[in-house]
């Protein structure tokens, strides 16, 4: 059984959208791409051991959008993610498109079935990151088994939210953290079941 991990760039306020540069994702007039820029200018060795954890190579799964984004770049600059170029890369979309990037596997068709069946099967873990789409439909099914967010100090107030339509009542667990100098926050999260209610006090 392999674990499906979604790991994240997101605001205050939950904006998922175009974390890395102004002309990642400008749909829907999006104009903050880019947002968590600043943060990285200074080093902060408070955030090397979890960003290596981020950068480990493992198969991904990503949505058709990202996927293009990151087959533009990451086959000329591997040096930055090392054996990026040879894990698998599972690009899932509901038409067929052009697998550019070496080690690619389209998932399309009947998506919730093919990727139940790869989560059932041998092999590394599956990260998912950006990915909106996907990552709804994934919530939606109950496929998330860990969530590794790097939450900024800034609100957007607009832009793709990474809790959004898809999203179950679902309860999780910390596994690890961190907060920097900065105010980025390290979130690991794993899957711990229903969520429970009860009164305060009681």
């Amino acid at each position: 059984m392999r674990k499906i991990i979604v790991q994240e760039f997101i605001t205050l306020d939950g904006v998922m959208q175009a974390p890395g540069g102004p002309d990642e994702d400008t749909s829907s007039g999006f104009k903050y791409g880019g947002w968590t820029a600043p943060y990285f200018h200074e080093a902060d060795k408070e955030a090397d051991k979890f960003m290596q954890k981020v950068m480990e190579s493992t198969d991904l799964l990503l949505g058709k959008k990202t996927y293009k984004i990151f087959a533009a770049y990451w086959p000329e600059h591997s040096d930055m993610w090392p054996g990026i170029n040879d894990v698998t890369k599972y690009a899932v979309s509901h038409k067929q498109m052009e697998l550019t990037w070496t080690n690619s596997e389209l998932i399309t068709g009947d998506v919730i079935t093919r990727i139940k069946k790869l989560k059932s099967g041998e092999g590394s873990i599956l990260k998912v990151i950006g990915s909106g789409n996907l990552t709804q439909t994934l919530f939606k099914h109950d496929l998330v088994d860990e969530l590794w967010l790097m939450i900024f100090p800034i609100t957007l107030g607009t832009g793709k939210r990474l809790f959004d339509d898809g999203t179950i009542p679902a309860s999780f667990v910390i596994t690890d953290s961190l907060v920097t100098s900065n105010g980025v926050i390290f979130a690991n999260y794993k899957r711990a079941g229903e969520v429970k209610t009860g009164t305060v006090g009681a």
